[in-house]
């Protein structure tokens, strides 16, 4: 389980940031340019169309003639369509007459996704030398311990990270490093490849998460794994306040096994979300080797842990069995975006 102290934390396409308001109609999710999955999420609001309060709100698809329409100031509304490019119109009508619309351009995928241009990265993480190991308490209580080191076999850069971890009464090993610090950012894309050697029957989950300190000083958890006691994709939240924190892992819709995955091969995994300015998170989407599946969960996730600026990842690996075991997983290309 993912824990909050600062050495045990840090583990389609993306929105927070709100396309700016055209007359009125505000989209908060997809953002213009996105890659998504189907179905996609919309997410968008209008209070007043001109100088006229909004009676009802719809959208629309291209240049279809269907608009579905809410009575009501919001949508949010789960829509399908076709892989490629399409153009989402919303509009919003006043009571007084008269209607508003906001325009964004996105692209349906199936495969891999990519952050937008000009967005600030950093890559290669796994070769930075500020990596640590810890036991994580938190997971169902037992107990283990961890080493690492860089190695060019298996490998896709030349420079991979081999994680081993020892544990016993189902503990789990978690491996972090700090790579930067940003306040400011919203969204954001993981993106890496990770390798499990034959037998990989040790491994109850492989959790990949991140966290952010904002602004305001609290630290927003960015908590996911590959969940192999349920077979699912889990996210954290925030079930607390950030000054009373109550962290909580949540199951999603969508299939995840870690001893499922083929062994001795690479593996893609690309995990995307992003916040608002109090720390409330969005799970957009995973892909893994280019099948996204969409997740669109958002749940608070601030704590009031006193940081300072950091941007923070871990990878841990927690233990299937409740005798003594050792479970080795190997992590290359790791990158992470952000805008």
């Amino acid at each position: 389980m993912l824990s909050i102290s600062k050495l045990s934390l840090i583990s389609s396409l993306i929105v927070v940031m709100a396309v700016p308001a055209l007359a009125g109609v505000t989209v908060n999710s997809p953002y213009n340019g996105a890659q998504v999955g189907s179905p996609f999420k919309v997410s968008a609001d209008a209070s007043t169309c001109g100088s006229n309060s909004v009676s009802a709100i719809g959208y629309s698809l291209d240049s279809s003639s269907d608009t579905t329409i809410v009575n009501g100031t919001t949508v949010d509304a789960s829509v399908a369509a076709s892989a490629g490019s399409h153009t989402l119109h919303v509009k919003a009508w006043g009571k007084g007459g008269g209607s508003c619309v906001t325009d964004v351009a996105i692209t349906v995928t199936d495969s891999v996704v990519s952050a937008p241009s000009n967005t600030a990265s950093v890559s290669s993480i796994q070769t930075m030398g500020n990596w640590k190991a810890g036991n994580d308490s938190a997971t169902g209580g037992g107990v283990a311990s961890g080493w690492m080191s860089l190695i060019n076999s298996p490998s896709r850069s030349g420079n991979a990270r081999k994680f081993v971890a020892t544990s016993a009464e189902y503990g789990g090993e978690r491996f972090d490093v700090s790579f930067g610090d940003d306040t400011e950012s919203m969204n954001f894309l993981y993106d890496a490849w990770v390798y499990l050697p034959s037998p990989s029957s040790n491994i109850a989950n492989i959790e990949m998460d991140m966290n952010q300190t904002m602004a305001n000083g609290e630290t927003v958890i960015f908590g996911f794994q590959c969940d192999g006691w349920n077979g699912t994709w889990d996210y954290t939240e925030n079930a607390g306040s950030p000054s009373k924190p109550v962290d909580k892992w949540i199951k999603s819709k969508q299939g995840c096994n870690p001893r499922s995955w083929a062994t001795n091969t690479w593996h893609h995994v690309q995990i995307s979300y992003s916040r608002t300015d109090s720390g409330v998170v969005t799970y957009h989407s995973v892909t893994l080797d280019g099948n996204l599946q969409s997740i669109e969960a958002t749940v608070p996730s601030a704590f009031a842990l006193h940081w300072g600026p950091t941007l923070l990842t871990n990878l841990q690996i927690d233990s299937a069995t409740e005798g003594k075991s050792t479970s080795t997983v190997y992590l290359d290309e790791l990158t992470i975006s952000r805008w």
